[in-house]
């Protein structure tokens, strides 16, 4: 982990957690790098908060004008949506299926579980995104947050129940390895988890360093103006790779998300 990755991963840290720690000295350019980051990951509110919390650090040597396009960036931004609040799916019919009524059941149940149906949104939401664009670090703060906030409420035997039967167990314990390795989350406060996954690390890295806004919005076949079918190569290589990467962790839900966006693609040819 780089000088970059560090402040960047402290101040987030520190936004999200009130977890205070050092600052190290970056140049201008740095910083600019570090903000890269931080706007392809959504975090943009975590950040500031992060950096309001290091305020006294004689590190913290933002450029004038990079605090004047954070701020603007700010009012521009549109409020952030609750994840748990919104539709929640996954590409794996069989799956979805199952979820929904999970939801449906639980909802409706005497026994109510509302923050453990929260968590499984969440986690849901998490997948989705890494399967798609990567992992997204403003998901997993949001996971931590809500553990941290209200994990006392959550009846944990029904959430390690619903995500066994969704197959998401290694998914779930990527997330919340994530939490451990870069957010000094403790293993008891993620019943969930059984062990850290070994690949964390690098794939958190990997995502960070990635400067490319990487989403399935792009297509991956084209109709050209003679009517031949062509198709984007990088775009769907990259899809593929991100599917292979996140394989092990849900080989059934990967592979029916790759196949839905590969049908989606098609799709918009015949519109």
């Amino acid at each position: 982990m780089d000088i970059i990755q560090r402040n960047f991963f402290n101040i987030l840290r520190s936004g999200a957690f009130n977890d205070k720690t050092r600052l190290e000295l970056m140049s201008a350019f740095k910083w600019y790098k570090l903000f890269q980051m931080v706007d392809i990951q959504n975090v943009l509110n975590i950040f500031v908060k992060g950096i309001n919390n290091n305020s006294n650090d004689e590190n913290l040597t933002l450029p004038q004008d990079l605090v004047e396009k954070v701020q603007k960036t700010l009012e521009e931004r549109k409020p952030e949506q609750k994840i748990e609040k919104g539709e929640i799916r996954l590409s794996n019919g069989i799956f979805n299926n199952k979820l929904q009524k999970i939801i449906h059941k639980e909802l409706h149940s005497i026994d109510t579980s509302v923050e453990a149906v929260d968590i499984l949104k969440i986690i849901v939401f998490n997948t989705n995104a890494m399967l798609n664009k990567g992992i997204s670090l403003e998901g997993i703060i949001r996971l931590g947050q809500y553990l941290r906030t209200r994990g006392d409420k959550v009846d944990f035997v029904k959430l390690e129940n619903w995500i066994s039967n969704l197959h998401l167990d290694r998914m779930a314990q990527l997330q919340g390895s994530i939490l451990m390795e870069f957010f000094g989350f403790e293993q008891d406060e993620l019943p969930f988890v059984k062990q850290v996954e070994k690949g964390t690390y690098k794939l958190v890295i990997r995502t960070i360093s990635n400067l490319v806004k990487e989403t399935t919005v792009e297509w991956h076949f084209k109709e050209n103006s003679a009517g031949f079918v062509r198709n984007n190569g990088t775009v769907l290589r990259r899809n593929l790779r991100r599917s292979l990467r996140y394989f092990d962790y849900a080989p059934l839900e990967t592979t029916s998300n790759f196949i839905h966006n590969f049908r989606r693609s098609l799709a918009e040819i015949e519109e």
